[in-house]
């Protein structure tokens, strides 16, 4: 996800606040992929397909997104 981590700290904001349950799996699945993490494609399988874990990533995400600029919590 090397794309998303390059934009600036506004635009993942407003990406997050609007599409924020679909960055937050897709991040995680495509991250794990890339570095064999099989728990992390996990995480972004259950962060993408259910309701609790979607609302609780989008908050996680956008919240470090604001503090550091970057999603770092399971991913």
């Amino acid at each position: 996800m090397k794309a998303f981590d390059q934009l600036s700290k506004v635009v993942k904001l407003v990406l997050q606040f609007f599409f924020g349950w679909l960055i937050s799996g897709l991040y995680r699945i495509i991250k794990g992929v890339k570095e064999s993490n099989v728990v992390t494609i996990v995480v972004g399988v259950l962060a993408l397909f259910t309701g609790i874990g979607n609302f609780i990533f989008w908050v996680v995400d956008f919240v470090t997104i604001l503090l550091d600029n970057k999603i770092r919590v399971l991913a």
